[in-house]
């Protein structure tokens, strides 16, 4: 009966077409996760996560990943909740949930905080973009709520650099985005920036490397981009880099050593991505990185040093779950 319920997300979720049912992945614990700095050269497992999740948000405060929202697999419906994993005892545990139910929701950290934007308020659906901010203080497990931007937005690109949150692209309901806004955390205050140059999108996925914002690849209505753009903090503009070598929405990033960033997951009609891409700004290239071990859309992304993490997400396009957190080491 609840499957038959959530009929009418399963088009949403995908794009426009695919049939498929309820899942999730293998939850086996695999145990504890080789030292930093000892290259697998292979992604691959850790401990599963308290839920199973798709269209979640995540980041990392010192040795701990965060992972917020999303919708949950036992209910079926949006939910708040907040779970940490901790990287050194590979474990995890719930904290104080979001004051609002959110999926396809952002994440960044700055100063020992978590700052979570946006996502759809809808209970089993995407609708009731959102334009909400929030601060999470790890120590206190406290939340707060802080000035609602000028724009809704869910499924966007949100990073934080030098004091400032920036969030561009996604959608709300007047369609997709090619904006950009930024909050000065200091001064409690939203601006507009200039808009990207590239198509108007959502399910893109942000990072900061170095000085720059990075809005990367997502979909329109006419399916994925391969699109990647950057914005210049300290010039204040946009430029285009290189294109991804596959288009992809519903994807996760994170920002290693040498400003380099790592690009992995998402979705598109034959099923989920397992491609991994990495893009160096010395080369102005992307390249290969091995393929993912269980490929999923709507996850969170990730990094410590060199070390990348893909968090929960659906392992098929759609209405589909899964507690997997699984790591690569990037050479």
């Amino acid at each position: 009966m609840r499957r038959a319920a959530l009929a009418g997300l399963v088009a949403l979720l995908a794009g426009g077409g695919a049939i498929v049912a309820v899942g999730a992945t293998d939850s086996r614990a695999p145990g504890p996760p080789p030292a930093l700095g000892s290259a697998t050269g292979q992604w691959q497992a850790l401990a599963p996560a308290t839920l199973e999740r798709t269209e979640v948000a995540a980041a990392r405060i010192g040795r701990s990943i965060y992972v917020v929202g999303g919708f949950e697999r036992e209910s079926g419906e949006t939910v708040a909740a907040l779970e940490r994993y901790d990287i050194e005892s590979d474990r995890w545990e719930r904290r104080r949930p979001l004051p609002i139910a959110v999926n396809h929701p952002t994440m960044a950290a700055a100063g020992g905080r978590l700052y979570v934007h946006g996502g759809y308020r809808g209970r089993r659906d995407l609708s009731s973009a959102t334009s909400r901010l929030y601060v999470y203080l790890p120590r206190r497990d406290r939340w707060r709520r802080l000035p609602d931007s000028r724009t809704p937005r869910a499924a966007h690109a949100f990073a934080a650099r030098g004091g400032r949150l920036y969030a561009a692209t996604g959608a709300n309901s007047r369609g997709s985005l090619s904006s950009m806004e930024v909050y000065d955390i200091e001064r409690r205050r939203w601006r507009s920036g200039p808009p990207l140059r590239g198509p108007a999108r959502n399910h893109t996925t942000g990072v900061v490397a170095g000085r720059f914002f990075y809005a990367i690849a997502g979909r329109g209505e006419g399916g994925n981009f391969r699109v990647a753009e950057r914005y210049d903090t300290v010039r204040r503009r946009w430029s285009f880099v290189a294109p991804l070598r596959k288009a992809r929405g519903g994807i996760a990033s994170a920002a290693l050593s040498g400003g380099r960033v790592v690009v992995f997951g998402g979705e598109e009609t034959q099923g989920t991505i397992a491609e991994v891409e990495l893009f160096t700004p010395r080369t102005g290239r992307w390249r290969a990185l091995p393929d993912m071990r269980t490929p999923r859309h709507g996850l969170g992304g990730a990094a410590l040093r060199d070390r990348v993490y893909a968090i929960e997400g659906g392992p098929q396009p759609a209405f589909h779950f899964s507690s997997a957190i699984e790591f690569l080491d990037v050479r």
